[in-house]
């Protein structure tokens, strides 16, 4: 071959292993580019479904009338709420109608010295007297009937629309009218002398609430209430319109939201060369995103409680903070648990040493435990009959008992019902088990002993008669 040709043979070799080496560069970074672009993907997404939890919480629990006012009803009967409310509620009125000074002018001059102790016990009586109100199923249907019916938009108590919760540009206001309300009509039974006259006030057990209340409790106390009367404040900070803004945001671009997070995910499975490695990491993602938006919650509700006077305050809105976000905690939780169990399951089903012989270690141990069940299993079927029928009454009576116990523990109808069925069906099994035996050549017969008709011995024939030979 001339030489001019083996040259020209060898450019062309050369010249395809440059484009292959080219290719596979290509290859490479396109791999690595998907591989990148996967795992951002796979992280974003956790971090958006949390957030739409987060989201789909708002919008259901505090966005909507019936699951809000489910979620704040048991609120009241909450002890260390009541307290709270109980403790707020008597210092207004105290300081309302002035009751150590009223106490003071009914008293002689000798006795005026009295009037401090007296006070003291006073309080203790109607701080008593709220916490029973508050009790009440009375004030529960208050409760329930003022949130129910301000509630009708969903941005109602978010807005400040509320005539017992209202939410302003830089604070959070409980009003306590109502309840100060119906403490007045108790106490106007209890101690009648208390207000000097006849206290006259509407019952607002039915949960609707006059609009001139205010007016109203002002003319039976004789006295001119302050402003802020009876609002207890449970947020005062200017991040709270943020917060208000956002959930409103949310509400909008809610469907969006979840839409867009799902369409990640799909995008992130499809242009992953390792699905199996981009789920794993979704797990991890998962509990590190549930984790950090659980911290971030938790850093909200601890600024919500500092703003509010340690003691039984904040003890009061602590719990109802654990109370309306119980749920949530709830959802948390179990994102947390769904992100560590892909993530095992991933790892269990990879290449990695572990998973491998962690792999073949459940098959050896499958394929014993099969074995030990098969075995086992011709035991019980040689053996069980028999066995069986010798601890017939044994069994019986065992049963009986232990579903007796069982009775005793779990008193539920539902429980006795379920006992009675398995006491029933395990009877029936031993009587059924117990009624045969098994021979030792492997035929059966009655529990008693006796023969089956079919292989009882035939009695012999006679001998035949024969003339004898003398």
């Amino acid at each position: 071959m001339p030489d001019d040709e083996v040259a020209r043979l060898r450019d062309e070799v050369a010249t395809l292993q440059a484009r292959l080496q080219d290719r596979r560069r290509r290859q490479f970074a396109l791999l690595a580019l998907r591989r990148v672009a996967a795992a951002v993907f796979i992280m974003i997404t956790a971090f958006a479904l949390v957030t739409s939890v987060v989201g789909v919480w708002a919008a259901t629990t505090v966005l909507s009338t019936d699951r809000w006012v489910s979620t704040v009803a048991p609120l009241p009967k909450d002890p260390k709420i009541a307290a709270a409310v109980a403790e707020y509620s008597t210092d207004q009125l105290f300081t309302a109608i002035n009751v150590q000074q009223r106490i003071a002018d009914v008293l002689p001059p000798q006795a005026a010295f009295i009037a401090g102790p007296v006070t003291g016990q006073l309080r203790t009586q109607i701080q008593n007297t709220v916490y029973k109100v508050m009790q009440s199923d009375q004030f529960q249907r208050i409760w329930v009937g003022v949130n129910a019916r301000v509630h009708a938009r969903v941005l109602d108590i978010i807005e400040g629309k509320s005539q017992t919760v209202t939410a302003q540009q830089d604070k959070v206001e409980i009003d306590l009218l109502p309840l100060i309300n119906q403490v007045i009509r108790a106490l106007s039974d209890q101690l009648p002398t208390l207000f000097g006259k006849t206290i006259t006030l509407p019952d607002l057990s039915s949960g609707e609430i006059p609009d001139n209340l205010r007016a109203r409790v002002q003319d039976a106390l004789g006295v001119t209430l302050p402003e802020n009367f009876a609002q207890f404040t449970v947020y005062d900070n200017g991040q709270l319109y943020a917060v208000q803004q956002s959930v409103e945001a949310a509400k909008r671009y809610l469907v969006l939201f979840v839409t867009a997070t799902i369409l990640l995910l799909l995008i992130a499975l499809a242009i992953s060369p390792w699905r199996r490695r981009t789920l794993l990491q979704l797990g991890l993602w998962l509990v590190v995103a549930a984790v950090a938006v659980t911290a971030v919650l938790r850093g909200v509700r601890d600024q919500l409680l500092n703003q509010v006077p340690d003691g039984v305050y904040r003890e009061g809105v602590a719990a109802a903070v654990t109370s309306v976000f119980s749920l949530l905690r709830t959802r948390g939780t179990q994102l947390i648990w769904i992100g560590a169990i892909l993530a095992v399951v991933c790892y269990l089903f990879g290449p990695g040493r572990g998973a491998t012989w962690l792999r073949a270690q459940v098959r050896r141990g499958a394929v014993i435990t099969g074995r030990a069940t098969a075995r086992g299993a011709r035991w019980l079927g040689g053996n069980a009959p028999g066995w069986t029928a010798a601890h017939r009454d044994v069994l019986r009576v065992g049963g009986l008992v232990v579903g007796g116990i069982l009775a005793l523990l779990l008193s539920s109808w539902t429980s006795l019902l379920v006992i009675l069925i398995v006491v029933a069906a395990y009877e029936l099994a031993v009587t059924l088990i117990g009624r045969t035996d098994r021979l030792p050549d492997g035929s059966l017969s009655e529990s008693d002993g006796s023969l089956p008709e079919s292989d009882a011995p035939e009695p012999a024939d006679p001998a035949p008669l024969t003339p004898s030979h003398s």
